[in-house]
């Protein structure tokens, strides 16, 4: 393996090892969003395309009914203001791509 080689895979350990862990409740948004900040391919909104703000907007219009969905109106309710607001700071973090 190159210098080069090796010090590139020191670096990308290195980062996924101190990058912070999601929010409680975070991961499982992954299941279905993608968060690659571009396209997506589930049909569903990219997460990585949005802001914290409006992660959070989000979540607090489908709490309170302002914002319709099949599941996630259900899934906003389980979560307080602070829990919606770490859970969108979160994902809005660019190491929270799934990798």
């Amino acid at each position: 393996m190159t210098a080069l080689a090796t010090s590139g895979l020191i670096l990308l350990v290195a980062n996924r090892a101190s990058a912070e862990p999601l929010a409680p409740g975070a991961a499982s948004c992954l299941a279905c969003h993608e968060n690659r900040g571009g396209a997506t391919t589930s049909g569903f909104p990219d997460l990585g395309a949005l802001s914290a703000q409006e992660i959070e907007a989000a979540l607090a219009a489908y709490r309170s009914g302002r914002r319709d969905g099949t599941v996630m109106p259900r899934i906003a309710k389980g979560f307080s203001d602070v829990e919606a607001r770490a859970i969108a700071e979160s994902l809005a973090r660019p190491e929270a791509a799934p990798r």
